[in-house]
């Protein structure tokens, strides 16, 4: 069989594309699917500087307004790993132009929603329609792309991932600030249908078409069994502002045993020789996978967090308008589109310790950051924290695009899906977890002292100590390759027929 029939397929023909024929329209492609992710990942930040007016204008109540937030985070988590198996098992073109379409309606249905009812009604599909996206993102460069350019292709998407997160404020509040009047948060969804609309039509044009690879079936009692492990794990997270986890803490252990169990389910698929949801050999057998996804969970426990933190400081302590605030942050996420593109054409070379200098930067960075607006006059303290942040940028940059690249390089194209599926949930399970206790810290220590400069920093030194936790993970992976001479990492082909119990190379 031929390369190009093999990738037609679905299958890697080969960690090195030996005979491998490049898409001439791949990275046209590419820029049609980034363009599709920056949105959905946008939107779980961007709508938290509209949240105060869209309260006023809807008449909601704060927890019902928190669920345009943590709705369209809850959903688009639940998605992901079932939606990476159906791209892996069925067409990933498909799924992506479907829930790109759906992604675009329901955008235009939360724009449109008369009540907040509605509102978080649409937010919940919204989200649901862009986890059905997002695993396809990473799953289509394994598919379109081979050796050092699927490194680029991946520094451009970990790019993606890390600017878009921070640039939510900002666009949030200049769509706010061009969008004036009453009604104008509905601008910050309505901005997404022409924007979608036309990548729909590009993407039908330049995304490769792919055969059914004849695994086809898809493990239905591991999706019930991983949605009610993440349900549970998350619902007690989003529903954090209205005490959901003083009431529902019991759901932690419940959600954990539910998770012990899909794992023990996946093994003994594997052990019968059938297909399961989420492979556990990417853990045990492809090389970096298991540490990369450690990495990136911790990591987003902090990053995802301080930007309601920063929102809530410069809106509510220094009275900042929506604009401004973003304007302040605007340093990190100008430093992270900087680095973030560098560093994928510097992760062949370093490899993780180009992440082991990310993490480092961003802990300086923010630490630093924490000083400045403790102790600096007020009145330039935003201004002369912006070297900080722009350092902490830098930093964020080496971060998330070489992790993402260095976690699914050696993935097989077959598995492509769920793996980057499984990548993404674990980000946005660190992601809720950040946002619920990060705010939640700024808040009680704000309600005791009355006192924003030290409630921002003791926020902030919490999302630190994610930071170092990822930096000690990050740190180990490094000095374990320097011990090994000549590494060798598994090729992609050899998990197909390894043990389910083999030893991580």
């Amino acid at each position: 069989m031929t390369a190009s029939t093999s990738a037609a397929d679905g299958r890697d023909p080969g960690p090195q594309g030996v005979g491998y024929e490049p898409d001439p329209q791949r990275w046209r492609a590419l820029w049609v699917t980034l363009v599709a992710g920056f949105m959905s990942l946008l939107d779980v930040t961007i709508v938290a500087v509209a949240l105060p007016t869209i309260q006023r204008d809807l008449h909601a109540s704060p927890a019902q307004v928190q669920w345009v937030v943590s709705g369209y985070a809850l959903t688009f988590a639940l998605a992901l790993v079932t939606a990476g198996r159906l791209g892996d098992a069925l067409d990933r073109r498909r799924i992506f132009l479907l829930a790109l379409t759906c992604f675009v309606v329901f955008s235009a249905a939360c724009g449109a929603a008369p009540d907040i009812t509605l509102l978080t009604v649409a937010r919940l599909a919204q989200g649901l329609a862009a986890g059905f996206m997002a695993p396809q993102n990473s799953a289509l460069i394994q598919q379109m792309f081979r050796g050092a350019e699927r490194g680029r292709a991946f520094g451009f998407f970990g790019a993606t991932v890390g600017i878009s997160s921070a640039a939510g404020p900002i666009t949030g509040g200049a769509i706010l600030a061009l969008a004036s009047g009453a009604q104008g948060w509905r601008w910050i969804f309505y901005v997404n249908v022409p924007i979608g609309i036309l990548a729909v039509l590009l993407g039908r044009r330049l995304l490769p078409r792919t055969r059914r690879s004849g695994r086809g079936q898809v493990d239905l009692p591991g999706v019930l069994l991983l949605g009610l492990g993440v349900l549970a794990l998350m619902y007690p997270l989003v529903q954090a502002d209205s005490g959901g986890i003083d009431r529902l803490w019991w759901l932690f252990p419940v959600g954990a045993a539910i998770l012990a169990a899909f794992a023990r389910w996946q093994h003994r698929l594997v052990a019968r020789g059938a297909q399961p949801l989420l492979d556990p050999r990417l853990f045990t057998i492809v090389r970096g996978y298991a540490v990369g996804a450690g990495v990136g969970t911790l990591y987003f426990i902090g990053f995802s967090g301080i930007w309601l933190v920063f929102a809530l400081f410069y809106q509510r302590g220094l009275d900042f308008s929506p604009l401004r605030s973003g304007l302040a942050v605007t340093p990190f996420a100008l430093g992270s589109a900087i680095a973030a593109v560098v560093s994928g054409r510097l992760v062949d070379r370093f490899g993780r310790l180009l992440t082991v200098w990310g993490l480092t930067g961003v802990i300086l960075g923010l630490g630093g950051t924490a000083l400045l607006l403790r102790f600096a006059p007020l009145d330039i303290a935003p201004w002369a924290a912006a070297p900080m942040l722009f350092l902490g940028g830098i930093g964020g940059g080496f971060v998330v695009s070489p992790n993402i690249t260095m976690t699914l390089r050696d993935v097989p194209v077959h598995m492509a899906g769920a793996a980057g599926g499984a990548l993404q949930t674990g980000q946005r399970l660190g992601a809720a977890v950040g946002t619920a206790a990060l705010p939640g810290l700024f808040y009680l220590v704000l309600g005791r002292s009355d006192d924003y400069r030290g409630a921002l920093v003791a926020a902030l030194g919490a999302a630190l100590i994610g930071m170092v936790a990822s930096l000690a993970l990050a740190t180990f992976d490094w000095q374990r390759d320097r011990r090994m001479r000549g590494p060798h990492r598994k090729c992609p082909d050899e998990v197909a027929n390894s043990p389910v119990h083999s030893r991580q190379t």
